[in-house]
């Protein structure tokens, strides 16, 4: 444990600085993991799903006007969003690190060993996030399990030599400790402790796929016991011999169990590194889904669990920024500066729109302040205990959290400066049915569904196709897809369809944002004017857009417009994004100036 390493200073009451130390992070586990995530923030969920995004959405900002404080909030939760990418990128790297670094213990001769067998443990965990986190979790479920007994029980075995430890459940010791040690030890300590409770906004990021009752069982039940008893265990060890501050985990345990026991941490590591990995997958399905990142490819790994999916691209960049961090920083220590920055920051933001979600669920405002500002207090102490480590480390998670927030900004104001263009050129829907029949334009045999981003007006693919093809299909739908702001939307409320004219339809597929729109699925449940086997005969039309920056249209610089052409170049095709098959679908490409 780091924290247990600062008491080992000269001319110190040793066993004093363990024991205040040891209830200093079980105090945190408390107050932080259990009672403000476990307790109090699992319940801030979107019909099940969890994380910064689904509290955006249950705060409706991304549909609210411009103004009164939206977009204050809404670049708020974006970098909070970007923040748990960058606890993504270190906590594989440095809970498998300080797992296998436990070899240089009782053989200093493999330390030289330590990177190359972490790169190789991290490349096969992320080489297997394909097979998805069910497969995962049915081959290393039941040895977590077992993990977490096995450190219980070794803090029984320390708490049985000096049984006086357990004054350490006391929270009198931590606030003792903190009064009383010098304010940089102080929070130099805090900022070590904090490591310690870094998995919560994980679990709370991870609801959508194990449930609440499943995570809060877990907790209380087989976690929070387990580590209580090993941080007492390791606080009797370092009291007994100061000399194993250095190490007091792996000393708990006999010297014959040594490298058994670094197998079992590090399989524990690759397994606790897979929440964070899961939960940056929920995040950039809902962040795509919610239309502040481009179009991904994500595939569903299982089919009895609506959770469990996989995205190429967020794993490979996840696994780029995870050896990178390895390689820069080349031990846990080192990366120990660069965890706490980005986990503290994150949780800052959870705690301030979780108060939001509470007031806006009717909860008394008052208490709400009062409980909110409390946490809110031990976090913003805790980020400035951890913003000393700044230039150690922090710079590394906050590099990567800024470049996603970028990204995400980037993109959001790309797709509203290109909706507005299309705005300005769709044509009002009753003018143009009424134009249609006037000019008798010719119709033939079959049916065209044309795709619109809007849900009013007449998508300008099909505009082109006219004027192109001077002719339209006898079945016409106009088909708009929108991504509610709940995780899943009833089956009966997907389709609202009114018809424009005989034979001419508009569609409103409504979709959450944890699903994979399925238009030719949607559509075919509908009551349109088309049968199921007509579906699988229709050409569906998209606008293939190129985006061409104009300094004379007011919008972002144009060095962001081009970053954001670049990231609409790169996103997965709308087709295949909307699950429709690619001999049916017709791209009809078209120029935007923005």
């Amino acid at each position: 444990m780091i924290a247990l390493q600062a008491a080992a200073r000269p001319g110190q009451d040793i066993g004093a600085a363990a024991v205040g130390i040891a209830s200093l992070v079980i105090w945190c586990l408390v107050l932080i993991v259990s009672v403000k995530y476990a307790l109090l923030i699992l319940r801030a969920d979107n019909h099940g799903e969890g994380g910064v995004m689904a509290m955006l959405a249950l705060l409706g900002s991304r549909n609210r006007r411009r103004g009164r404080g939206h977009g204050a909030l809404l670049v708020l939760g974006l970098v909070g969003a970007a923040l748990l990418y960058g606890d993504g990128a270190i906590t594989p790297s440095i809970s498998v690190l300080s797992a296998v670094e436990g070899l240089k213990l009782d053989a200093p001769g493999l330390e030289h060993a330590v990177i190359p067998i972490t790169l190789a443990i991290l490349i096969a965990l992320f080489l297997a996030q394909s097979k998805g986190t069910g497969f995962i979790g049915r081959i290393f479920g039941p040895i977590m399990l077992c993990w977490f007994v096995a450190i219980g029980l070794l803090g029984l075995v320390g708490v049985a030599r000096d049984p006086q430890v357990l004054k350490a459940l006391l929270p009198s010791e931590a606030v003792g400790f903190v009064a009383h040690a010098p304010l940089a030890v102080s929070f130099g300590v805090l900022g070590a402790a904090f490591l310690a409770v870094t998995g919560g906004e994980a679990m709370y990021a991870d609801m959508g796929h194990f449930g609440r009752s499943a995570i809060r069982a877990a907790w209380f039940f087989v976690a929070l016991p387990a580590l209580v008893l090993n941080y007492v265990g390791q606080a009797a060890l370092v009291a007994a011999d100061p000399q194993a501050a250095s190490g007091p985990f792996y000393g708990l345990a006999s010297g014959w169990a040594h490298y058994p026991l670094v197998i079992f941490a590090t399989l524990a590591t690759v397994i606790a590194s897979q929440a964070i990995i899961s939960g940056v997958f929920s995040l950039t399905q809902q962040s795509v889904q919610l239309g502040f990142l481009p179009r991904f490819r994500i595939l569903h790994t299982a089919r009895e669990e609506h959770g469990q999916i996989y995205i190429p691209v967020a794993n490979w960049l996840l696994a780029t920024a995870t050896l990178a961090a390895v390689l820069i920083f080349k031990s846990s220590d080192a990366l120990a500066g660069a965890y706490g920055i980005a986990v503290s920051g994150l949780m800052v933001i959870s705690t301030f729109l979780a108060a939001l979600v509470a007031i806006r669920w009717g909860y008394n405002p008052t208490l709400v302040v009062l409980l909110n500002g409390m946490f809110m207090l031990v976090d913003l102490i805790f980020l400035s205990a951890n913003a000393l480590k700044l230039l150690e480390g922090g710079w590394f998670p906050l590099l990567i959290a800024g470049a996603i927030a970028f990204l995400m900004l980037t993109w959001r104001s790309g797709l509203e400066l290109l909706e507005a263009a299309r705005a300005e050129r769709r044509l009002d829907e009753k003018r143009f049915i009424a134009a249609l029949e006037d000019k008798a334009v010719c119709r033939v045999p079959g049916t065209a569904a044309f795709l619109s981003a809007a849900r009013t007006g007449i998508p300008l693919s099909l505009s082109i196709h006219l004027r192109h093809n001077k002719a339209l299909q006898e079945r016409v739908l106009l088909v708009s897809v929108v991504v509610e702001e709940i995780p899943v939307m009833d089956a009966d409320d997907r389709a609202v369809v009114s018809e424009l004219t005989s034979g001419f339809e508009s569609v409103i597929l409504r979709f959450g944002f944890m699903e994979m729109p399925d238009i030719p699925g949607a559509l075919a449940k509908a009551r349109v004017c088309v049968s199921p086997h007509e579906l699988l005969q229709t050409s569906y039309y998209i606008g293939r857009e190129t985006v061409i920056p104009d300094a004379n249209v007011p919008g972002m610089w144009r060095w962001r417009e081009a970053i954001f052409m670049w990231m609409q170049r790169n996103s997965a095709t709308t087709g295949a994004s909307f699950g429709i098959p690619s001999g049916q679908l017709v791209e009809i490409g078209t120029e935007i100036r923005i």
